[in-house]
């Protein structure tokens, strides 16, 4: 499944592991491209796998003219030895009845590899909020009962929100709670996967509605850089994270002048 193609640490053992979801407005892949930019994360490897839509293109984070032409595929491996931290970026939607394999492979991939924490950066849609969710911050976390024994007393201390359980019969009974992420895509899946296979996982997210979610992702990358501290905080927000120069087509390349 993992295919590396230039030289990685022998063992990912110890390393945390970002991962976004697949989930509104893109907002776990664009707070990806934030922290693979800003940390001028290499390339080690790629994730080889049916379950995606086929998709390749430029290198989304060139630094010259010279490494702009890489080719870039739909699921890649990024990597810092020197931190113990890597990053799986995936830049394709699902194969139609396919996301359960690829949430099955994922967590195969995680337990196989031995990292010691995996990150999952997602959203869910604004306008499904429970009630008591629409009071205060838009940003939630999980986490697996394995990661609250060591790491649920710190994000205590952060005082962040974990996310609520609503009723599953809304207006019927209130005695039966269930963990509801409408358009989180296969972040459920994958965090209820985690805490049965006795994974170390956590998942932060952000309710928003589809649009220009650029300031959404900034939110979600600095909400958990609270927590991991992977830059340190400068005085002002937009100079904490390098925006990648494939930003600049994220809402196309704007209206031909010939078209008039």
């Amino acid at each position: 499944m993992f295919i590396a193609t230039e030289s990685i640490p022998s063992s990912f053992r110890g390393f945390t592991l970002i991962m976004p979801a697949i989930s509104v407005g893109n907002v776990g892949q664009l707070a990806t491209d934030l922290i693979i930019s800003t940390l001028g994360m290499p390339r080690v490897g790629y994730i080889y796998t049916d379950c995606l839509i086929p998709m390749a293109g430029n290198n989304p984070y060139p630094t010259c003219a010279d490494d702009a032409a890489e080719l870039s595929t739909n699921a890649e491996v990024y990597c810092l030895p020197g931190v113990k931290l890597a990053v799986l970026q995936i830049r394709a939607p699902f194969v139609q009845r396919k996301s359960k394999k690829f949430r099955k492979l994922i967590v195969s991939w995680i337990k196989s590899t031995g990292f010691d924490r995996t990150v999952v950066l997602s959203s869910s849609h604004a306008y499904q909020r429970d009630d008591q969710q629409l009071l205060g911050t838009p940003l939630r976390y999980l986490l697996s009962p394995v990661l609250e024994q060591e790491a649920g007393t710190q994000l205590n201390s952060l005082e962040w929100k974990a996310m609520e359980r609503v009723s599953a019969f809304p207006g019927i009974s209130d005695s039966e709670k269930r963990l509801y992420i409408p358009g989180g895509g296969i972040t459920k899946g994958l965090y209820t996967d985690g805490c049965s296979e006795g994974i170390k996982m956590a998942v932060l997210l952000i309710f928003c509605s589809e649009g220009d979610n650029i300031p959404d992702a900034f939110a979600l990358v600095n909400y958990l850089n609270d927590w991991l501290h992977l830059v340190d905080k400068p005085s002002q927000m937009s100079t904490q994270w390098r925006v990648p120069g494939s930003w600049k087509l994220l809402f196309g390349s704007g209206i031909p002048p010939a078209i008039f």
